[in-house]
């Protein structure tokens, strides 16, 4: 996928969409009709999916449920447990009455035959001949109708046609004897199976999708944007402190690049209270609020590494020893430093010197302590030049204090910077007035004026 995201902002475009500030004093959504509001959600629905599909190499279908101790939790049971406690007295009434049965039996065979990819000739056939409703009617009416011998051809049929990994659950399905508690199985295990086969579906469908995720998410934001015209006023707002930044930071004269840059870096230590999030991020939210953890995680390890091995004679030659008790208490690490420095025959710190890197360690929680702030701004500036560099490029170098945790940190910001390229090049455009905007203030005023 081509990287379009420094040349949409650096250059100027003439068909690039213009930046729409819209008025909205009281910050209440402007009037729209309910036909207008299911569309605008539906299109914010798909965008979400599509995004997360080709965000999420483990994207995966999952059955979801509401939580048992919620009102719609007890709510479900109740209806649930109704509905079987119905049916488990239809069975056992004399002669038994299958009126829900016969409504469970076609809703199997369609989900089962949903499930059939259309090389299944022989099966689809099977299902038809021995899931014939008629005759299961017919066979009803004269008392003739086997309902074990239909759930046996039901689990065998799932067996086939399930992955390995729900096995277990289809032998478990050939224990159960009672019939309510049979179906029941089967409905859950069903339920599992059809995730399955969408979650199969999409990953084989992924490639695809990976090739045209730039122009779909951009298309379907553009929707979103002629619908809703002040949903990028977070985005200018992010933007602008991010300008500001950089240009208090750096000599003029400032580049797109460089704001954008700076602006991608702030995410990384947003303030999770702070709703002002920016639309075109919204979506990769949760995946930067724990990228940020990991971050800081880092940061502490990282500070108590440099700490240890500042004040430390002897160093423990196994670093995943040391690590292990990072979040522990400063004595942890001033016992592993005291037995490392006997184990390999040196002297071990003075009393002095254990009590004070004790006290260093345990003040590393404070955001402001001078040790976790140094650490913290290397670790940042690592980042920020793995993204001023090109994905072809080599990993910028790592200060030698922080090589304890360089793996950990490049595999953060690879992970970082793959999002930020892909929202660059889709969200490319709708940046690049903003920044000339930002960059030519002249110009943007004189446009205004016209």
């Amino acid at each position: 996928m081509p990287n379009h995201g420094d040349s949409s902002t650096d250059v100027p475009h003439d068909d690039l969409p213009p930046l729409e500030q819209v008025d909205s004093p009281t910050g209440s959504p402007p009037a729209a009709s309910p036909a207008g509001v299911i569309e605008l959600h539906n299109c914010v629905s798909n965008l979400s999916l599509a995004h997360e599909i080709v965000m999420n190499r483990d994207f995966s279908f999952t059955p979801s449920s509401p939580p048992k101790e919620s009102l719609e939790g007890r709510v479900t049971e109740i209806v649930h447990r109704a509905f079987w406690d119905s049916l488990s007295e239809q069975l056992n009434s004399q002669p038994p009455n299958y009126e829900h049965a016969i409504v469970l039996l076609q809703e199997l065979k369609s989900l089962l035959d949903s499930l059939l990819l259309p090389r299944h000739v022989r099966l689809r056939s099977q299902l038809d001949e021995v899931l014939d409703m008629d005759l299961i009617r017919l066979q009803v009416q004269h008392g003739a109708l086997d309902l074990d011998r239909l759930a046996a051809y039901i689990i065998n049929t799932m067996a086939a046609l399930c992955a390995p990994v729900r096995d277990p659950e289809i032998s478990a399905l050939k224990e159960l004897k009672e019939p309510v508690e049979l179906l029941r199985g089967i409905f859950r295990v069903l339920g599992l199976m059809k995730a399955d086969m969408l979650s199969f579906t999409v990953q084989s469908l992924r490639p695809h999708l990976l090739q045209q995720a730039v122009t779909y998410e951009r298309t379907k934001f553009q929707q979103i944007l002629d619908k809703q015209p002040a949903a990028l006023d977070r985005t200018w707002s992010w933007l602008e402190a991010a300008a500001s930044d950089e240009a208090s930071s750096s000599s003029p004269p400032l580049s797109a690049t460089a704001i954008l840059n700076r602006a991608y870096m702030r995410l990384l230590s947003w303030d999770p209270l702070d709703q002002k999030y920016p639309e075109t991020l919204v979506m990769d939210r949760a995946r930067l609020e724990v990228l940020s953890s990991r971050l800081q995680l880092l940061t502490m390890e990282a500070s108590v590494l440099l700490l240890t091995c500042g004040t430390a004679a002897a160093f423990p030659q196994g670093e995943d020893d040391l690590k292990e008790a990072l979040l522990s208490l400063g004595e942890v690490v001033v016992q592993q430093v005291h037995q490392a420095a006997i184990d390999q025959g040196g002297v071990p710190p003075s009393s002095e010197s254990q009590d004070v890197l004790s006290g260093q360690i345990s003040t590393l929680w404070k955001k402001d302590n001078p040790v976790r702030s140094l650490v913290g701004e290397r670790l940042q500036g690592f980042l920020r030049a793995l993204l001023e560099g090109s994905s072809t490029q080599k990993a910028p170098e790592l200060p030698a204090s922080l090589g304890l945790v360089s793996q950990d940190l490049l595999d953060l910001g690879s992970t970082f910077r793959r999002m930020v390229h892909f929202n660059r090049t889709v969200f490319g455009p709708f940046y690049a007035p903003m920044l000339r905007k930002l960059l030519f203030p002249a110009e943007a005023v004189a446009d205004d004026s016209r």
